[in-house]
């Protein structure tokens, strides 16, 4: 029986298959076997997901896309718990790590573009169940991100007024992240484009804000240079330890607030199926993420360090504080007597917040889609309208901004820190296992007699060394996130289950799936690298044209 070629798509390769899709398999060649509901695509979302996504939407997705409260926010709670040094050091390393995260999600996603990312990647190269357990672990983090960013939001918004509810702003704006993801794709991408730019502006500006304050620019004209790094000192004695140790569990610290802050950077490859010529725009992206880290990032939290003392009563005081009052970069505006500053600050950092949700549903509605489209999901939520978005995923994830309305009746900033901690475990749970299927997926290719570097589409630098230390880096700082509630006298059931909630999840879906639908690791010899290959190869990408005229002036996305 022939393959349905309107299904795969894949004229080109002799295929044997059983038309139903619960019965069984069919035979790519003759050693690789593929379930039916395998869609090797040019691919089979093509044809119903809209390629709305350009080379500068992804870019500057990549760019600035996932830059939210976790930076402008929370990075204060970094310096608290580190001290200068610290949390300098902490966002630098975190960075390091999540660049050979990225960098191995995107071969792949330049490989096999498809909707979900490394969900759909964990089904070829690793085993089904890690592919249903990381879609579904997926799902679960968006739906902590959007209640997380919306609250966030609505904490902001108190900045200017606190008479109105925050049940109002949380329903005002999760209509607008309704409106944005259930239209076309290219609506997100403009969105996400417009406010990626608000926010460089919004860093940019900080960064030289702190540096001519820093250097003695400010209304009261005062020099501070490291004078915060020698007192109260560049590392703080972590909740009353005395020493270097308790010097270094502050550092260490700061390894779960940077977490959270970089979660969602590695989605330039989620929507692979709706961007225009993925196996160009997804490792040009990636490429330039280290030196993005550097700049947006780990300058940031110098700079803002430089300005704010550790023993900042505004910083151990969080819950006295609204808006953008939390933010460090508000702090050293204050305490420099800038006074327009925080209100300009306050306006982007709710686009950023807001933006921020708007990316986690994006993402999640898509790992949604991911898993229906491989049998992991109820096939209900592969419905899109007639705008090629998948409908039914969007809603069934926006759902659960209803969680929000908890901060109405609670402490929004504590409900904040909650939704803080779910999220920062579950993204280094999504890194490291974007790093085993990337390490399966190199050895695959080593098996097979495949060189990466002539045959696949793009084949990411520094490789197997990079999957390999961020892989081990996260998994010591996944174990040891929680370790504060270890110490004596600091037991917080909130910190515990925040922390760990996710390790358990994971292992429950995988091995609860493994063991009821009897699956097994995919042997390296047996996975579908060489007719990845070949659909690359039949189905070639236009060269994006050349750049002229005022076009030249956007580098940032080029």
């Amino acid at each position: 029986m022939s393959v349905d070629l309107n299904h795969l798509e894949l004229n080109h390769l002799g295929v044997n298959s059983f038309a139903d899709h619960s019965v069984g398999t069919h035979r790519i060649g003759s050693n690789i076997k593929i379930e039916e509901s395998d869609d090797i695509a040019e691919f089979e979302e093509k044809k119903v997901l809209k390629r709305g996504l350009k080379q500068r939407h992804i870019q500057m997705i990549a760019l600035a896309g996932t830059i939210g409260t976790g930076l402008f926010l929370g990075s204060g709670g970094a310096i608290v718990d580190g001290g200068p040094a610290g949390a300098f050091m902490g966002y630098l390393f975190v960075g390091i790590f999540i660049a050979g995260v990225v960098i191995s999600i995107a071969e792949m996603s330049a490989l096999v573009p498809l909707s979900g990312g490394v969900v759909r990647h964990s089904h070829y190269f690793f085993d089904p169940a890690l592919s249903f357990a990381q879609g579904w672990n997926t799902v679960y983090s968006t739906l902590m991100t959007l209640p997380a960013e919306i609250t966030a939001a609505a904490v902001i918004i108190d900045f200017w007024t606190t008479k109105i509810s925050n049940a109002v702003w949380i329903t005002i704006l999760g209509l607008l992240l309704f409106i944005s993801n259930l239209f076309f794709v290219r609506v997100y991408g403009e969105l996400e484009f417009t406010f990626a730019m608000l926010k460089i502006m919004l860093i940019v500006g900080l960064i030289i804000m702190g540096l001519v304050v820093d250097l003695g620019g400010g209304p009261d004209h005062t020099r501070i240079g490291f004078l915060y790094w020698e007192n109260p000192g560049p590392f703080v004695q972590y909740l009353g330890i005395e020493g270097s140790w308790g010097k270094f569990l502050g550092f260490w610290a700061t390894f779960a607030n940077a977490a959270y802050a970089y979660s969602g950077i590695e989605s330039i490859s989620v929507a692979a199926a709706e961007t225009h010529n993925p196996r160009h725009a997804i490792p040009k992206a990636a490429k330039r993420i280290f030196f993005r880290i550097l700049l947006f990032y780990v300058l940031s939290i110098l700079v803002v360090s430089m300005i704010v003392p550790s023993n900042d009563p505004d910083l151990l005081n969080p819950g006295a504080n609204v808006g953008a009052a939390l933010s460090p970069f508000v702090i050293a505006a204050n305490r420099a007597g800038i006074s327009v500053l925080p209100h300009i600050i306050n306006a982007i950092v709710l686009t950023s917040a807001w933006s921020s949700g708007n990316s986690g549903m994006l993402n999640g509605s898509r790992a949604l889609y991911g898993l229906a489209i491989e049998g992991h999901a109820p096939p209900f939520f592969k419905m899109v309208n007639r705008f090629g978005i998948p409908w039914v995923a969007v809603c069934t994830i926006g759902a659960f901004i209803l969680l929000a309305y908890m901060s109405v009746s609670d402490n929004a900033s504590l409900v904040f820190s909650w939704f803080q901690d779910l999220v920062g475990s579950a993204a280094l749970v999504l890194w490291i296992v974007i790093c085993m299927v990337y390490l399966r997926f190199y050895y695959g290719c080593k098996a097979q007699g495949i060189d990466r570097h002539r045959e696949l589409p793009w084949a990411g630098p520094l490789q197997p060394y990079a999957a390999w230390t961020s892989a081990i880096a996260f998994s010591v700082i996944l174990i040891t996130g929680g370790f504060p509630v270890f110490t004596t006298g600091n037991w917080n059931s909130q910190k515990f289950v925040g922390s760990y909630f996710n390790i358990p999840l994971i292992f429950i879906l995988y091995f609860g799936y493994k063991f009821t639908r009897r699956t097994k690791i995919v042997p390296l010899m047996e996975m579908p690298i060489r007719d990845f290959i070949q659909v690359a190869e039949d189905n070639p990408e236009r060269p994006d044209p050349p750049v002229k005229g005022w076009a030249r002036l956007g580098f940032l996305w080029s």
